[in-house]
C-alpha cells in the first residue's frame, strides 16, 4: 500500500507541475504574445493531463 500511495502523490506533483508549467508560458506575455503562446500551452497542459489520468486509472486496480 505504501507504493500505491508513493505513487499517487508522485502523480499529484505531476498534476501540479503541469500546471506550473502552464503558468509560467503564459503569465506576464504582453498581448500579442500571450495569443500566440497560450494555444500551445494549453495543448501541453491538456497532453500531461491526459497522460497523468492514464497513469492514475492504471494505479487504481492494482489497488484494489
Amino acid at each position: 500500500m505504501p507504493d500505491i500511495e508513493l505513487a499517487e502523490e508522485l502523480l499529484q506533483i505531476e498534476e501540479a507541475d503541469a500546471w506550473f508549467e502552464y503558468l509560467e508560458a503564459t503569465r506576464a506575455q504582453s498581448e500579442k504574445r500571450y495569443a500566440e503562446v497560450e494555444p500551445w500551452a494549453w495543448a501541453r497542459l491538456n497532453q500531461r493531463l491526459r497522460a497523468v489520468r492514464a497513469r492514475r486509472t492504471r494505479l487504481r486496480p492494482a489497488a484494489a
